[in-house]
């Protein structure tokens, strides 16, 4: 499987799926239903999200993905 694999491009898909959760309208929902469709989006986002920020690649057959969860550094306010 790892022949003719392209890493970047599945990481692309990824970025098109946070893109699409982001984007979709909200379906007409009530009450408890509503706010378990949002947090699901939410969470649907942050993952697709952070694999299409994922730096990826083979190595020896192994799809390695590297995510920076580190905070941001803060910028010099001069």
């Amino acid at each position: 499987m790892a022949e003719g694999f392209d890493v970047d491009a599945m990481i692309n898909r990824f970025r098109e799926r946070a893109a699409a959760v982001r984007d979709r309208p909200l379906p007409p929902l009530e009450g408890t239903a509503r706010r378990e469709y949002m947090q699901r989006a939410q969470v649907d986002y942050q993952d697709f999200a952070m694999l299409g920020d994922a730096e990826g690649s083979l190595e020896d057959g192994i799809l390695v993905l590297k995510v920076d969860l580190r905070p941001p550094e803060p910028q010099d306010q001069a």
